[in-house]
């Protein structure tokens, strides 16, 4: 069956440059990847990918350094097909935050991404502040990558624990864990039901590897909270949907974990504070 969805995390631009032996690994180790990992696509091709699988909009991933001119007309070959989220580093201070204000003003940018594996730097450091404020401002979510990441460097920064301070600290922050939880599902859980702005995307994560325990927590007070995203093509778009609609999920859970939650989220009307 094809039903609709919204994909939040989608990479195109994995082919442009050598990639790093930290991703080699995960390829290669994690995933078992083949050639279709590091690839860049163009518009065309990646709407007649989503078209073949049910993906009504994806939220395509750019660097804040010189994002991709290419990447950037996506937008204006499909309209109503793409958006955006921004890479932010933390370590860059305001003027990546100042970046990030220019390109939402500029483009559909829906979300700003942060990855605290890339620095080490658990999201309760202060360094990232200045992009939680500024977030706040624009009315912006902000993914945070949780879980212990594929590469092998260290992952405690990502225990979503941190979380609680941030949300606790910032109320009105929208935070989407990104990449899943794993091995720290139960926290992550506990953290949505706890806090009314923080949200979880299974990107990078096969559905049919979500735990038991967190499948219970998506048919009952997760309904509402987890959001369904593939990091294609890393995972497919039709292997990420064809393992979801297999999930034992209560009637009308599915709907909103592919499509209702991101687009709630990512698409409904902002309201920036300046």
């Amino acid at each position: 069956m094809t039903m609709r969805a919204i994909d939040p995390w989608v990479n195109v631009s994995m082919g442009d440059a050598p990639p790093p032996e930290y991703l080699v690994r995960v390829k290669e180790d994690y995933f078992k990847g083949g050639d279709e990992f590091f690839q860049s696509l163009e518009a065309d091709k990646l709407v007649a990918e989503m078209d073949d699988a049910g993906i009504e909009k994806a939220i395509v991933s750019v660097g804040i350094k010189s994002p991709d001119p290419r990447v950037l007309q996506f937008h204006k070959q499909h309209p109503g097909r793409f958006a955006y989220a921004v890479f932010v580093r933390p370590t860059g201070r305001m003027e990546e935050v100042w970046a990030l204000e220019e390109l939402v003003r500029d483009f559909p940018v829906v979300m700003a991404r942060a990855v605290p594996f890339s620095t080490d730097r658990p999201p309760t450091d202060p360094i990232y502040y200045p992009l939680y404020v500024k977030c706040i401002e624009l009315d912006l979510p902000v993914s945070i990558n949780t879980g212990l990441p594929g590469p092998p460097v260290p992952g405690e920064c990502q225990n979503p624990i941190h979380l609680d301070r941030v949300c606790y600290q910032f109320p009105e922050l929208k935070v989407c864990m990104a990449h899943g939880a794993d091995p720290w599902w139960g926290v992550a859980s506990r953290l949505m039901i706890k806090y009314q702005n923080l949200y979880l995307m299974t990107s990078a994560y096969a559905p049919k590897y979500l735990p038991p325990d967190f499948i219970h927590f998506m048919n009952t007070r997760g309904q509402d909270k987890v959001l369904f995203a593939s990091d294609h093509p890393v995972l497919s778009f039709k292997r990420c949907l064809a393992e979801a609609q297999a999930l034992d999920l209560r009637e009308g859970v599915l709907e909103k974990y592919v499509y209702e939650n991101a687009n709630r989220l990512f698409f409904s009307q902002r309201n920036p504070r300046r």
